[in-house]
């Protein structure tokens, strides 16, 4: 009888000991759902230079009043072609908005790739000033990779 209990009570033990594996997994996933989402959705020339198509959304718990991004432009070959700050504007919690960026005296066919590389304005009422970089999720259906 006693050599019956044994499997049971090693069964329970291994299923207590992957149930804190499982909840510490699951916490990144949600922190990153309540960030911001920045997706470089379409790069086309203008009479200008390049304009860039960006879908942003707002998971954060409150709307942001401003949000301004900094990007840094690579070329093809991966040196910094340029810096620009781009301004977003509100950004309403829960929502996604597509934002366009003409780049004068820059061709679309000179980017290799963007970066993200800080937010200056970041405010919204109860928003701190780092919420808008801390779980940003980036991405790109333009050709050219977006990085956070």
């Amino acid at each position: 009888m006693m050599s019956a209990r044994l499997p049971l009570a090693v069964a329970l033990l291994a299923g207590l000991s992957t149930g804190p594996v499982l909840a510490q997994s699951a916490a990144p996933a949600s922190e990153a759902a309540q960030g911001l989402t920045v997706e470089l959705n379409a790069l086309a020339a203008s009479e200008r230079g390049c304009k860039l198509t960006f879908v942003a959304g707002n998971a954060l718990p409150a709307s942001l009043s401003k949000v301004s991004f900094e990007f840094v432009l690579f070329d093809p070959k991966g040196r910094v072609e340029r810096m620009a700050t781009l301004d977003f504007r509100d950004l309403p919690a829960g929502k996604t908005k597509v934002r366009q960026f003409d780049l004068p005296g820059t061709r679309c066919e000179a980017l290799g790739s963007l970066l993200i590389n800080d937010a200056p304005v970041c405010t919204g009422d109860g928003i701190e000033k780092t919420a808008c970089m801390r779980g940003l999720q980036t991405g790109s259906k333009a050709g050219i990779a977006l990085k956070g």
